[in-house]
């Protein structure tokens, strides 16, 4: 019986590496339907500023399998991200990119390389929520919640113990945002106290991204938030031999979409200069997730095998190395001559049904918890203000106090600049101003009322952010002096 899946060819190189992986699909007898949608640069330019036509929802709610090749967003704004919106959309939240060497064949720095990364894929600063609020200064939110840190955070778990894999590395940059990064790395340490045999480890992801470039191989699986799991998996993907090996899967409770980590690359579409490997390998993550282990093994090992024989493309090709350069149409000619066969000196592989599906759904519950106790104690009120320095913007903030709220400081970009700024502090148009409870809380109403005084002052108050305590415990970052 054929399993029904959806199929977008894509921009740029899409199509050639798409027709390529579909080839190698057919001849290794894959049971699979592809049902194909159109998706990408010929949608936008029809007025679909998502990508995405309405009607081609419908075929993904149909098959639950998405085999996706590389698009193209146009340049300029009123353009959303097709990947983030399937991905937030169908509620794929988990990215796993696994990051292989295939020393000595594809050069690398680090044959013994083998890095999974998981990425979280629904929220961070991919929420996408940005403003320009005054002349100077444009904002984007960064939202990260407590059950998507659960929820991927425990998918790595899972992954690693089913996987047989030793270690988990955190990497945050909550030295900086102590609230949100601070909440992905507290709940780490949390899930990580269910897996006791696992070695865990968290890192800056600075130095983390400087020492996965240097000794990748100290590395196992690395769980991090969207943005740095983005960079991150570039970073490993290029290092392990050339981000045109990479595949990706984006998994949730009900549907998955699998694809290369490369983007369209329209400066050498139509040329046979693409590489369908990573299509090719991330349609061999959806046939273990569909339920074909044995085809999965079949390809991918007939694809080592022509990777071990030289046969390559354009740009993994190394005088000394490889022993043919191929376009794309002859290199996956090349894996369909191998099928059956396997690799003598790389790795062959094996995908148990029983062990590599739980791999791909793993429980990701998430722990009910009451509600805190919720204080409101003060707000920050965000002004565009231009008329002169802090000192002069202090004095009028503090004419604006009563009603129970007092100014306790402002700053610009997160710098406090008054009382005691600095005056070589460079300063822009975007101004927040603190005020803080006299009493031990405050109402709405009082803070409506504080930002009726802002309007009769005649400033423009861009935004205001409630200031709370959670169960006792601040719910906003201190200010310096606070």
């Amino acid at each position: 019986m054929k399993i029904p899946i959806t199929i977008a060819y894509g921009d740029g190189i899409g199509p050639e590496v798409m027709e390529a992986t579909l080839a190698i699909l057919q001849a290794a007898d894959a049971p699979i339907e592809p049902d194909k949608i159109e998706i990408g640069e010929s949608v936008y330019q029809r007025g679909f500023t998502s990508g995405i036509e309405p009607s081609a929802w419908d075929s993904l709610r149909r098959t639950k399998v998405f085999l996706k090749a590389p698009i193209t967003t146009p340049q300029g704004s009123g353009y959303k991200s097709l990947n983030v919106t399937i991905r937030k959309t169908l509620g794929l939240y988990a990215n796993v990119r696994p990051c292989v060497a295939y020393a000595p064949f594809v050069h690398t720095r680090h044959p013994d390389m083998d890095v999974v990364i998981i990425r979280e894929n629904e929220e961070d600063l991919y929420a996408g929520i940005e403003h320009r609020q005054t002349d100077q200064v444009m904002q984007c939110l960064k939202l990260i919640t407590r059950p998507g840190c659960e929820k991927i955070v425990r998918y790595a778990f899972e992954y690693s113990r089913l996987h047989n894999r030793r270690k988990v590395t955190c990497m945050t940059k909550d030295n900086i945002m102590k609230l949100t990064d601070g909440l992905f790395h507290r709940v780490f340490n949390e899930i990580a106290a269910e897996y006791p045999e696992k070695q865990i480890e968290h890192l800056i992801v600075d130095i983390g991204a400087a020492r996965l470039a240097d000794t990748p191989e100290r590395f196992d699986v690395i769980v991090t938030p969207n943005l740095y799991g983005d960079i991150l998996s570039d970073i490993a993907a290029q290092i392990a031999g050339s981000v045109g090996l990479a595949a990706s899967a984006n998994l949730g409770e009900k549907i998955a979409m699998f694809e290369a980590i490369h983007g369209s690359a329209p400066d050498i579409a139509g040329q046979g200069l693409a590489n369908p490997s990573g299509l090719l390998l991330a349609a061999v993550m959806m046939l273990v997730h569909i339920g074909q282990p044995v085809t999965a093994a079949r390809v991918q090992n007939a694809w080592l095998t022509a990777i071990e024989d030289g046969q390559h493309t354009f740009d993994i090709y190394t005088e000394g190395v490889s022993q043919t350069r191929l376009d794309t149409h002859k290199f996956a000619q090349a894996v369909i001559d191998r099928l059956g066969r396997h690799p003598q000196q790389l790795p062959a592989v094996s995908y148990a049904q029983s062990r590599d599906l739980a791999a791909e759904r793993p429980a990701h519950k998430v722990v009910p918890r009451p509600p805190a106790r919720k204080e409101l104690v003060g707000v920050d009120v965000f002004v565009h203000w231009q008329s002169g320095g802090p000192n002069d913007l202090g004095a009028l903030l503090e004419g604006l106090n009563g009603g129970g709220l007092k100014l306790t400081m402002v700053t610009n970009r997160g710098v406090k600049v008054y009382p005691n700024g600095f005056p070589e502090t460079f300063c822009t148009d975007h101004w927040r101003c603190r005020y803080m409870a006299t009493a031990s809380t405050i109402t709405h109403s009082q803070i409506i009322e504080l930002l009726q005084r802002f309007e009769q002052a005649k400033l423009d108050f861009i935004k205001s952010e409630n200031l709370c305590k959670f169960d006792g415990e601040a719910g906003y970052a201190l200010g310096q002096g606070q």
